[in-house]
This record gives structure tokens, sequence and C-alpha cells, in this order.
């Protein structure tokens, strides 16, 4: 008898097998593993994927919000009375001449050093960054868009703007003065002093990193050139593009306006290697995560190889009645297939569920724990992050769905290729 594919007879065939109880010859506490297995699985690719997407992104967000894009540094050549530096001197023209490259928001001279903070008995080592009000203003997670930042920064100007973690180790706030001691100071006939000065904390930003709240200070531009004896120079041009992720295509620009005195960095120059390992990492998770839901998956086939033993008898009837091999074959695929279905938009809601509401999960977690159970210190954020992507969750879907289909014909094509004769021979 010859009869389209899926017929209705065939759903309702398999949809009998899949709730049938064990004394009924069924199976229905494999379908039930099988199911909650596939479930776990297809739950533990998507959160796995979404956490590390969504540190990625942190961690790229963080790195483009209060860091240069692209850094001009100066090098080594002679000014014109003869004095060989490694600084720019006409930097305010040369930062007008690069914001005319295209691609470039902003660009701005700096100063930078290394120096020891002290307040009150305590000591941190900090790096300094000389840059203008208008300048830092502009900066995220920093400016004046930083969430969690507090103080004045209208008066920026008359002190220094600490990130928290400097503030936190060195027990500052707002209003105390803490001194930042330089051993590149002032030249004596003894030799080079060290130079000490106290400046008043005016600002504490949070810019979302731990290493960068734990060692960046912000100071105006004219001190920090008087303090690391760079009167009239700057060390670096700051460079923003509008689209950081796509940095190589303001470089042809900017080399064609800086000059031959710089050399130029990118944020992909500088961490580039960690991108590449945590992509190198993506992978190796997806692969890992994918034989879960292989073996997962492996359940099925058990399952449906019990459900075949027990249902010779009446494969051997529905041969006898006239079904075709394929119909037999569809029947068993449909059980197969339909638990691999199940299983997968439950564990594709519980990821969902997982990478949305991350925060109070690993609140509670942490709750549990006693906290500390994430470590800013070592892993650079302040917390787990999440981002739910929809190429992430259809390719969870795909392999969950490809892997149940696959592993299901084997025992379908076993019940499809019973001989009825043999299957009804002891009844």
């Amino acid at each position: 008898m010859s009869t389209p594919p899926f017929a209705p007879f065939e759903w309702m065939i398999a949809w009998r097998y899949l709730r049938a109880k064990r004394a009924e010859g069924g199976v229905s506490v494999m379908t039930w593993i099988s199911l909650l297995g596939i479930t776990l699985a297809v739950f533990a690719l998507i959160a796995t994927l979404s956490v590390r997407a969504g540190f990625r992104a942190e961690f790229v967000d963080t790195i483009l919000g209060s860091n240069a894009h692209i850094t001009i540094y100066a090098s080594q050549h002679q000014t014109a009375d003869g004095r060989t530096v490694r600084s720019f001197e006409d930097y305010d023209s040369l930062a007008d001449h690069i914001k005319k490259a295209p691609f470039v928001t902003r660009a701005a001279p700096m100063v930078r050093g290394q120096v020891m903070a002290s307040f009150n008995g305590r000591t941190s080592g900090v790096e300094v960054y000389g840059m203008r009000e208008a300048d830092v203003r502009s900066i995220p997670r920093v400016g004046e868009d930083g969430a969690d930042a507090y103080g004045d920064l209208n008066r920026y100007d008359e002190g220094i703007a600490i990130g928290s973690g400097v503030a936190r180790e060195l027990g500052a706030t707002i209003g105390d003065r803490i001194r930042l001691i330089s051993p590149d100071g002032a030249k004596t006939a003894f030799g080079t002093s060290p130079r000490v000065a106290s400046f008043e904390v005016v600002y504490v930003f949070t810019a979302g990193r731990y290493d960068i709240d734990r060692t960046r200070i912000y100071m105006p531009l004219a001190a920090a050139q008087d303090y690391f004896n760079r009167e009239g120079m700057a060390d670096e041009i700051e460079v923003m593009v509008a689209h950081p992720e796509a940095v190589e295509d303001a470089v042809p620009g900017v080399l064609k306006e800086m000059g031959p005195y710089g050399n130029l960095w990118t944020w992909r120059d500088s961490s580039g290697s960690f991108l590449r390992a945590l992509t190198i990492e993506d992978n190796v998770m997806f692969v890992i995560m994918s034989v879960l839901v292989l073996i997962a998956a492996m359940n099925i086939v058990s399952g449906l190889i019990m459900l075949v033993k027990n249902k010779g008898r009446d494969i051997g009837i529905l041969r006898t009645m006239g079904l075709t091999e394929g119909s037999i074959l569809r029947v068993f695929f449909i059980c197969g297939a339909f638990t691999g279905i199940i299983g997968t938009v439950c564990g594709v809601a519980l990821g969902c569920l997982f990478a949305v509401y991350i925060d109070p999960i690993f609140s509670f977690v942490n709750y549990v724990a006693g906290g500390g159970v994430w470590d800013p210190s070592i892993r650079g954020i302040y917390a787990l992050p999440a981002k739910l992507q929809w190429h992430d969750v259809l390719s969870a879907v795909a392999l969950s769905l490809g892997l149940s289909f696959v592993v299901t014909i084997f025992p379908a094509r076993r019940a499809a290729r019973m001989n009825p004769v043999e299957a009804l021979r002891y009844e």
C-alpha cells in the first residue's frame, strides 16, 4: 500500500508508542531520560555561548571605552635647537591634522608616566594620564557619562581624577590630597632627586575594568607637563575613531596626517592576541558542548532500540497489513525526532532565561557560596556578563536537531527492515 510520507496514521502510531506505559511495551522512562538529556545539553550549550559572547563584548567594550583606539607615540628625533627628544612639541597642530583624517572623531595630546601614589600611610603604583579637561570629559565610562563616577569634574584643573580602585587602595575620597612620587624629578648637582607633589582628589570614576580603575589617574595636561619635566611637549596623541571594530580603515588616513616623527599603535595591536585566544576558546567550548549534545542524543538511540524490540509483534502485524518499510521507518523516526524537538525547545527556553536573568542567578550563587565567586582582579571585569545572540541560539538548535534526526535514522531503519515472519513466529 503506497501512502504519502508522514501520513496522519504514522503520526498517530508514533504518538501511541511515545505515551505507552512500560506494561504496554512502551519505553516512557527512556523517553523522559532522552528528553531531559537533550534539554540540559542544549541549555548548557546556549548558556556557555551567551556567557562567552557577553565576556568578549564586555572586554572589548571596556577596552574601547576608556582606552585609545589608536595611540601615536613620538619617535626619537632632533628639535630645531638641536635637542634629541621622544616627545611632540607641536602636539596641538598635530592633533588638529589627525582630526581631519577619515573616521577620526577625537585626537587628544597626552603626557603619561608611572609614579607612586601615597596617602595616609598607604602606597600604590599608578599610571598618570595628563590630559585637558575637555578631553577627559569625552572619554566613555570616565567622563560625565560615567554611571558610577562621583565628584565635580568642573574642578578638574584644580586637582586630579582617580580610579575607584586607586581610591579604595589608598583609602582616599573627594577632597583628600594624595602625594605622587616620581623618581624622575629635579636634576641637581648630586643627581636626580625624586619629585614629590600633592594633588587634591576632585573626581573618582569607575571605567568597568579592574586593571584600569586600580592604576589610572587623570591629571591636567599643564600640571602633568610640569610634574614630568615635559614643558611644552606631549608624549602621545590619543585617537578615537567612529568605528573602533574597523580601526584598520582609519589607519591609512592617520598615517598620512601624523608626519614622520610618530609610531602608530592600535587597540588590536595591544589586545589582538587576547582576542584571538578568546576566539580559539570559543571554538573549543563549542566543540566540547557539542559532544555533550551528541551524548544526550545517543539516549534517543537506546530508547528507540528498546522500543523496536518491544514493538516487534506490532511491527510484524503492521507489515502484514500492508505498511511499507518506509512507513515503519517514518513512525520510529517521528518517535525519536519528537523527543529531540521537545528537548531542544525546552533547552532553548532555559538557556535564554539563564542569559536574560544571569545577574539575579549569579547573585544567588554568590550568596550561597558566601561571596568571592568572581574575582575581578583575575578576570578584569566586575561581574559575569551574558549576551544572547540569535546566531548562537540558531547554532544550538541546528546542532541539536541535526544530531537528533541523524541518530534516529539507524534504529528506525532497523525497525523498517525487520522481517514480519520472524517478528510473528513466536507470537
